[in-house]
């Protein structure tokens, strides 16, 4: 008998107050995930919680039950970002999600790891590679679709996990400038956090006021979540073991709900996908699950 998919909280994207991560953790122990990313992935300057009060949310979680994992940042661009990296390599209590290969060679040899999206698996060779390192679980790069990450899983090397970006909005770049701050004309070095002003990112929308992208600092977003409620069978053929969840300030809670029942067969991709489409303003979308444009609209069934 196939084992039920895992449901995993990816990591905070957006800039959150310290009090709704608090509030919003707390919740999260009572949904129905297995797994909870922990940490600053997308911006150093984002300081509202440092790696103890993460440490303190993990230490809270574990004990409710849930895996937890801390994830490094993903684009190291300063010494003392390095310095933040090895100290969550070296937390000591959680396993850690490399985003970048700094992070893998902090971590290689000393403890399993997962592998994250940033850093571009797209052939089993290399994640082979990552997994004589030792990485554990690798998470998909966002744009590869349900054909490439079978062929990957169907060589990858035994025993490790795949999971895949099922739901929320798609990090699609990061750079070394800040949007959010040149939307308002600052620096990126004299921002004044503005980003914690939008708490769901910065919509940019097209010419023709159609929506297209949202800026969250120094990360590009799509505009549409992504969801892979719709073909959870293509995904458990395709060899997934996690769907990720992205947390969002509303909703994920119920977003979490459908996605487990929908998983364990409770309810239909046409059912699953109605119900969350009733939690987000924008369409869905699974174009590069299909293999397709991304933003192409999210269908129930495998296409």
């Amino acid at each position: 008998m196939t084992a039920p998919m895992k449901l995993a909280l990816g990591p905070l994207l957006y800039f959150w107050p310290r009090e709704s991560v608090l509030d919003f953790y707390a919740e999260a122990a009572a949904w129905p995930v297995d797994t909870v990313y922990l940490g600053e992935t997308v911006c150093p300057r984002r300081r509202e919680l440092r790696l103890e009060d993460w440490l303190a949310i993990g230490e809270s979680l574990a004990a409710r039950g849930k895996e937890v994992v801390l994830s490094t940042y993903e684009l190291i661009e300063s010494d003392a970002d390095l310095r933040t990296m090895h100290a969550v390599a070296d937390n000591g209590a959680f396993r850690v999600e490399a985003n970048d290969m700094a992070a893998v060679r902090a971590l290689a040899g000393r403890m399993p790891f997962v592998a994250g999206p940033f850093l571009n698996v797209y052939n089993a060779a290399t994640l082979a590679v990552l997994a004589d390192l030792g990485a554990s679980r690798w998470v998909t790069p966002v744009e590869l679709s349900r054909e490439g990450v079978a062929a990957v899983a169907a060589e990858a090397p035994a025993g490790i996990e795949t999971e895949v970006f099922a739901w929320g909005r798609l990090p699609l770049a990061v750079s070394a400038r800040c949007f959010t701050a040149r939307y308002y004309d600052l620096t990126k070095d004299h921002c004044e956090l503005r980003c914690i002003g939008h708490p769901e990112g910065l919509a940019v929308d097209t010419q023709d006021g159609k929506p297209f992208l949202v800026l969250n600092g120094v990360q590009t977003q799509s505009a549409s979540p992504q969801s892979l409620a719709g073909d959870l069978g293509g995904a458990r053929a395709a060899g997934v073991t996690h769907l990720r969840l992205s947390p969002q300030p509303h909703g994920t809670g119920e977003v979490a709900a459908v996605f487990r029942a929908a998983a364990d067969g409770a309810l239909s991709p046409g059912e699953a996908s109605a119900r969350l489409a009733k939690l987000h303003a924008v369409p869905a979308c699974d174009g590069y699950w299909r293999g397709t444009a991304g933003i192409a609209p999210a269908q129930a069934g495998h296409a």
